[in-house]
C-alpha cells in the first residue's frame, strides 16, 4: 500500500490497528516504525504478590541470597574467572 504524505503527515488505515489503542512512532534507520504500545509494563507488576522466604531483608539483599555476594555477579561466574575460590 502507498499512501500520500501531506503537510500534517500520513493516514494509517484503521484496519491496519484494529484493537490498537495506542502506538509508538519512531524512526530507525531510514524507516519509520509503528508498535502498539502495551496497557501497563510488567516490571511495574513485580512485588504485588509477594513470597514469604524467611529473610527479612531479601528484597535489599536478594544478590547475597541468590548468588552469595552482594555484587550482582554469580558466585559462579566469579568462580570460574578465578576472583573467588
Amino acid at each position: 500500500m502507498k499512501a500520500k504524505v501531506t503537510e500534517k503527515g500520513v493516514v494509517i488505515p484503521k484496519e491496519f490497528l484494529e484493537g490498537i489503542e495506542e502506538v509508538e512512532i519512531r524512526k530507525a534507520d531510514g524507516l519509520v516504525v509503528i508498535v502498539p504500545t502495551t496497557k501497563s509494563d510488567p516490571i511495574l507488576a513485580l512485588g504485588q504478590n509477594p513470597v514469604e522466604c524467611g529473610a527479612p531483608d531479601a528484597s535489599e539483599c536478594h544478590n547475597k541470597y541468590l548468588y552469595g555476594s552482594n555484587s550482582g555477579t554469580p558466585r559462579s561466574l566469579l568462580f570460574e574467572l578465578g576472583i573467588v575460590e
